[in-house]
């Protein structure tokens, strides 16, 4: 069997081919099994791996893996895997407007020439417990002080625990330790999301996640993360329209630009360019 692939960067800045997140997005996973998929995922070992498969409810489906699990949704490989999908043409009306479908539902994605934009559940919120606040702090590599509101978990398609800190100073003074480990989400998996002050038109944020079983890594750029920022802004009667330019990737040596619009009807948007580098195939 040969498999044809293609490896992208996701939320770059135009002109930089080695910005933005990495994606391997393979064009045609039917014929794979989960355990298959599963090992290719760690054997490019990129934040996540997408399979496109045909659907009938929409223009292709997708499955997502990260090097230790599959994910229900996640905004860079959406964004990335509707670039190769349009490439493909895979069924009719493929094009700049088309659907993916996922595992969390059916999400409407648009472009306008290699900027892809993505509309997102509406998002489901839950308390964090206020009683771990300074664990949490500490863990972060912080302190209590560090945070400008309480943190909130938030889901638009995957669980994340939103951390709202006071300065773009104190999110670049995170350095989480083992101990995140404890703060995962309902599906057991960490996602940790620090953002600077929401007022700011641009925002500095970082995301911590489980890349591979037992450890906590960066994300580079962070699309579910970005969507989940604009359920925060919902739930926290932030004033709407909303749009916010978010800055990721700093720390990890991958620059990324991310945008976030939350209209009047409370739509959640999120957008970001798209970078082909090439490809190839693998034969198993």
């Amino acid at each position: 069997m040969k498999l044809a692939y293609r490896i992208v960067n996701v939320f770059g800045r135009p002109g930089e081919p080695f910005t933005g997140n990495p994606l391997c997005v393979f064009e045609d996973g039917s014929g794979l099994s989960d355990a298959g998929m599963q090992a290719l995922a760690l054997q490019f070992n990129l934040s996540e791996t997408t399979f496109i498969f045909p659907s009938d409810k929409a223009t292709a489906r997708v499955r997502i893996f990260t090097p230790a699990m599959e994910l229900p949704f996640a905004g860079h490989p959406t964004l990335g895997t509707a670039q190769v999908v349009r490439a493909l043409r895979k069924s009719p009306g493929a094009g700049d407007s088309i659907t993916l479908e996922m595992q969390a539902g059916v999400i409407p994605v648009a472009a306008a020439g290699d900027r892809w934009t993505l509309q997102a559940n509406a998002p489901k919120t839950r308390p964090f417990d206020a009683s771990r606040s300074t664990a949490l702090a500490v863990a972060l590599g912080l302190d209590a002080a560090a945070f400008a509101a309480p943190p909130l978990w938030v889901d638009t398609g995957m669980e994340q625990l939103l951390v709202p800190l006071a300065s773009t100073d104190a999110v670049r003074r995170a350095m989480p330790g083992a101990a995140l480990a404890g703060f995962a989400n309902a599906s057991g998996k960490v996602s940790v999301y620090c953002f600077s002050p929401l007022a700011e038109e641009n925002l500095l944020v970082r995301f911590f996640f489980g890349k591979n079983a037992g450890s906590v890594t960066e994300d580079p750029a962070t699309g579910s993360a970005c969507a989940n920022l604009g359920g925060y802004a919902i739930a926290t009667g932030q004033a709407l329209p909303l749009r916010r330019t978010l800055l990721q990737g700093e720390a990890v040596g991958r620059p990324s630009v991310l945008g976030l619009e939350v209209d009047a009807a409370r739509a959640i948007r999120v957008s970001g360019e798209v970078i082909e580098l090439g490809g190839g195939t693998i034969a198993l």
